[in-house]
């Protein structure tokens, strides 16, 4: 029987020591590049022209480079600089008064109220109360990007994702926005600040990042603390 229960509690230690790191939620959800063609492409046919519209890559005479189909290229120049800053004040102030004098009492009066009687009061109250925040965030990179859909209008949907891995510990960056195709520069890049619906992921793995988190029983003991 006792070792049925040291059994039973080295697998609760397992159970709870495999929560001991929680994955945060990603961002970035959805594919990060473009699929594959699900068919082959149609072969130009060989009339001897020089342009052959159903060739893949090829471009009209007159039109530049920039991405319009899925699986072409978008570099997105990643400029996001936010700041907030909200300062609350307030006060208040409240006072009152009352007063009751008797120095000459009718005989008719109850004979306990008399010049005994008299009372003066005074009362205030004051509340005063302020707040300030503040957040400055800064985030600046390149990341190549992929075209993963075209909406009817003719936006182009974007994905990307880059991961880097030194020694021990790994990093990644994930993009994901809606983009107009007018946006796009002759470069084939476009600023983040004109993507819509821009989603930015900048996470780690490793050793730095294990550092960062609480650990199971704190944080279990965390969850059930009153205070």
């Amino acid at each position: 029987m006792p070792s049925l229960v040291r059994f039973c509690l080295c697998l609760l230690i397992a159970a709870v020591s495999g929560c001991a790191l929680v994955p945060p939620e990603p961002v970035v959800t959805g594919p990060l590049t473009a699929p594959p063609p699900s068919m082959q492409m149609p072969q130009p046919v060989a009339n001897g022209a020089i342009y052959q519209p159903t060739a893949y890559g090829n471009y009209p005479l007159f039109e530049d480079r920039r991405p319009r189909n899925v699986g072409d290229i978008v570099t997105v120049i990643i400029q996001e600089r936010t700041n907030a800053a909200k300062n609350v004040a307030t006060a208040s102030n409240r006072s009152g008064s009352a007063s009751l004098g008797l120095e000459l009492v009718p005989d008719f009066f109850p004979p306990g109220l008399g010049p005994q009687q008299s009372f003066d009061m005074n009362g205030g109250n004051a509340a005063e109360g302020t707040g300030s925040s503040r957040a400055d965030n800064t985030f600046n990179g390149t990341l190549t990007t992929t075209v993963i859909g075209v909406l009817p209008n003719g936006n182009l949907q974007i994905a990307g994702e880059k991961q880097i891995a030194i020694n021990r510990g790994s990093e990644h960056i994930r993009f994901s926005g809606v983009v107009d195709p007018r946006s796009i520069t002759g470069s084939n890049t476009v600023s983040s600040t004109q993507v819509a619906d821009a989603r930015i992921e900048f996470r780690s793995k490793g050793r730095m990042d294990e550092v960062q988190t609480m650990g199971w029983l704190q944080r279990f003991f965390l969850n059930i603390s009153p205070f």
